[in-house]
């Protein structure tokens, strides 16, 4: 029996992140820039963030974010929590943003929460359950490591990304503490494997393929495996700026893996046709959670229910009702800067909840 669709069938998550009116998006990069005090920031982020949360609940969400609203991006806010790292000296490898990334250049020394004043706030606001979402170790070490900038600190990227665990470790525990129902591990550098392009740009041969995965799976388990109190979940995806993927691909390179993986369930993206389509599923492990991604957050065009109801009938074929939960295929916007509509998630969240209740009647 799936640890979710406990109270009820067809549960609906966020994967976290929304859209940022543009004055939020200022204040962050004011705050990043050291143009705002960041005890102000914290103050103002305190006055919009309700906002988020309520949109989700308005849209009717059974799991809700805080909408990371707080966050300049998905993974960044590791590298802002932690010590040791310098900006912008590692350039997207997906190509999709132009954006710079933090390098590790010294050994760390963690000297904020990563997620826990956010998760803290989160509850204070909402009687919903809750998701709170921490960046994994691979997808940490593969995307601020490199040998020009972090060998002195971290010989190589691999010992980077075994160091990454017991920060996250001792993270989990304390959002634990919190009283989240549910932390999300976003592991998206694992899916992008599956696209050979990808794997090109970041010198990847096909004889590491094998090294990367098992690195990926080594790492979440032992971040997970001192902790029964609450479900995992674990999301994949193919990276996205301004509605573009930086990758592509079906997932059959990786689907095996999930089976070794020690999470509950994984949301993956299957909306978008870079995606490359359902019948991995058949290969999908019979004793996970699937999140099933419903909502294209890439098109412009708002779903209907009725769409999203077909998505999730389509899946059947190949996966239990009790093992499927519905969520958007990723977050609106994992970076800051992302420039996504703030109504258009509203309408596209509501859609998939209204989707799942009619499949809570059909079925």
């Amino acid at each position: 029996m799936s640890k979710f669709n406990k109270d009820t069938s067809f549960e609906t998550f966020v994967v976290g992140s929304l859209p940022r009116p543009e004055w939020v998006k200022d204040l962050i990069e004011d705050r990043k820039n050291n143009l705002l005090d960041t005890q102000e920031a914290k103050l103002l982020l305190d006055q919009a963030v309700p906002s988020a949360i309520k949109m989700q609940e308005r849209a009717g969400v059974d799991y809700i974010s805080d909408g990371e609203w707080r966050r300049e991006s998905y993974v960044k806010v590791f590298s802002d929590s932690v010590y040791g790292f310098e900006k912008n000296l590692i350039p997207d490898p997906t190509g999709v943003s132009g954006l710079g990334y933090p390098a590790i250049v010294s050994p760390m020394q963690k000297i904020d929460d990563i997620a826990v004043s956010e998760a803290t706030f989160l509850k204070n606001i909402t009687k919903s359950k809750t998701i709170i979402a921490v960046p994994a170790p691979y997808t940490i070490g593969r995307r601020m490591w490199s040998a020009e900038h972090s060998s002195n600190a971290y010989e190589t990227s691999d010992d980077f990304v075994k160091a990454c665990v017991p920060i996250i470790q001792q993270e989990i525990k304390n959002l634990i503490k919190v009283g989240v129902n549910t932390i999300q591990l976003d592991e998206p550098w694992l899916a992008l494997l599956v696209d050979p392009n990808y794997r090109k740009r970041s010198n990847i041969s096909d004889s590491q393929i094998d090294h990367e995965i098992a690195l990926s799976i080594s790492t979440i388990n032992q971040v997970v495996e001192d902790f029964q109190e609450i479900p995992f979940s674990m999301h994949l995806c193919h990276a996205h700026y301004n509605r573009q993927h930086g990758s592509k691909g079906p997932y059959d390179l990786i689907i095996d893996a999930l089976g070794e993986i020690n999470v509950d369930r994984f949301a993956m993206e299957f909306a978008t046709p870079d995606a490359g389509g359902l019948e991995v599923l058949n290969r999908f492990p019979k004793n996970k959670t699937l999140g099933l991604g419903v909502i294209d957050h890439t098109d412009i065009n708002v779903e209907t229910p009725e769409i999203v109801v077909s998505r999730v009938e389509s899946a059947l074929k190949y996966v239990d009702q009790s093992n499927i939960t519905l969520n958007p295929d990723c977050g609106f916007a994992p970076s800051s800067s992302n420039p996504m509509d703030f109504d258009e998630a509203y309408k596209k969240l509501r859609a998939m909840s209204l989707g799942a209740q009619i499949l809570r009647n059909r079925y």
